[in-house]
C-alpha cells in the first residue's frame, strides 16, 4: 500500500564520485544531502539522468540507494530511478530499492526500443507486481524515444494503484493540464520544466537538476507558487533560464551532468566529475572556466533576488503579527 505523499521541489541529484571517478564517495554524498536538508528540500531523486545511472554498476547502485536512505533519518524523501531497457532488470532494481528503504520510484519507459503503448503498459505492470511503493512515471521523449500520451498515462493510472505521480518533461506544458483532466485529477503531475506555467496548469511539484547547486532557491520558488506569489516565482525562474542558456550555448549535449557537478563544487560541495562518455568539466579548459564564472554571476543575482523576497516576506509577517 502507498503511504507517501510527494509535493514540492525535489532535486534529481548528481552521484558524488571520488576525485578520479572510480567509486562513489559516501562522505561527499552525506554532506551534499545535509545541504539539501538545510535548504528545506523535501525530497531527492537518485539515479536519474543527472545521477548518471547508465554508468553505475549494480554494486554501486545498492551502495548509493542504501546510503541515501540510511542518511535520511526521515528528514527527506528518497525516490530512486529504477528504469532499464530490459524489464527484468527494472523489476529487480525496483524491488531492491524498496527493500533498501526508498519511499518511491521514478521510472522512464524502456529506452532505445521505441516500445508500443502495450509494451510500456506491460513494463509498468511487471514492476507494479513486484513493489508496493509509489511510482512516478517519467515522460521524456528526448531520452526514451517515446512520448507517453495523456491517454496512456490515464490507462496506467486506472490499472495500477502505485502509479499516482508523473514527471512531465515532454516540452509541451499544456500536457500538464491534459493529464490532470484525463485522469480526473488522480494523477499528481510534477513539472519537468517551466515550473511556473506547470503549476498554473495543475502541477503539484517540480523535479529539477538545479537543486544540485541552488537547492534553497528552487525550493523557495515552488513555495512561492503555493503561496500565490506567482510574480516572485516567475522572477526566479527567469534568472534560472538565464544561466541555463549559458550552459547550453554551443554544447547542448553537455547537459546538466557536467555543469551540475562543477557548480555544486563551486558552491562548496565537491562531488567529483562525470564518467565517460560524458565530457568532463576538467577537459573544457578555458571555455568551461569562462562559463562557470558567467553562471556564478547569475547565481549572485538569484541569491540577491531570493534574499529580497524573503526580506519582504519577513516584513509582511511582522506587520501582520
Amino acid at each position: 500500500m502507498m503511504t507517501k505523499d510527494f509535493r514540492g521541489s525535489h532535486t534529481v541529484t548528481v552521484t558524488p564520485f571520488n576525485d578520479d571517478g572510480s567509486s562513489i564517495d559516501v562522505g561527499r554524498l552525506n554532506a551534499f544531502l545535509d545541504w539539501q536538508v538545510e535548504s528545506g528540500v523535501p525530497g531527492v531523486i537518485v539515479l536519474g539522468t543527472t545521477g548518471e545511472f547508465l554508468t553505475i554498476s549494480d554494486e554501486e547502485r545498492r551502495l548509493l540507494v542504501d546510503a541515501t536512505a540510511r542518511h535520511s533519518g526521515g528528514r527527506y524523501q528518497v525516490m530512486v530511478g529504477t528504469m532499464n531497457a530490459y524489464t527484468p532488470n527494472a523489476v529487480r532494481y525496483s524491488r531492491e530499492a524498496q527493500d533498501l528503504g526508498a519511499d518511491g520510484l521514478m521510472i522512464i519507459p524502456p529506452y532505445y526500443y521505441t516500445p508500443t503503448d502495450d509494451e510500456i503498459f506491460d513494463y509498468y505492470r511487471a514492476i507494479c507486481d513486484a513493489v508496493t511503493i509509489p511510482i512516478m512515471l517519467y515522460n521524456n521523449p528526448v531520452t526514451s524515444n517515446r512520448d507517453m500520451s495523456a491517454a496512456l498515462v490515464a490507462r496506467l493510472t486506472a490499472a495500477f494503484d502505485q502509479v499516482r505521480y508523473i514527471k512531465e518533461a515532454s516540452m509541451d506544458v499544456a500536457r500538464v493540464y491534459d493529464i490532470v483532466e484525463t485522469t480526473g485529477g488522480v494523477m499528481n503531475v510534477f513539472a519537468g520544466e517551466r515550473p511556473v506555467e506547470s503549476f498554473l496548469l495543475g502541477a503539484v511539484g517540480y523535479v529539477n537538476p538545479y537543486g544540485n547547486y541552488l537547492p534553497y532557491a528552487t525550493r523557495r520558488m515552488w513555495d512561492l507558487l503555493v503561496e500565490g506569489r506567482i510574480n516572485d516565482a516567475a522572477h526566479i525562474q527567469a534568472l534560472v533560464h538565464k544561466f541555463d542558456k549559458i550552459i547550453a550555448e554551443g554544447h547542448p549535449t553537455y547537459g546538466h551532468q557536467c555543469y551540475s557537478k562543477a557548480l555544486a563544487g563551486a558552491r562548496g560541495y565537491p562531488v567529483g566529475d562525470v564518467r565517460a562518455p560524458l565530457t568532463k568539466f576538467a577537459s573544457l579548459g578555458d571555455e568551461g572556466r569562462t562559463k562557470l564564472k558567467q553562471i556564478l554571476a547569475v547565481f549572485d543575482e538569484i541569491d540577491a533576488a531570493v534574499t529580497e523576497i524573503d526580506s519582504r516576506t519577513a516584513d509582511s509577517r511582522k506587520h501582520a503579527a
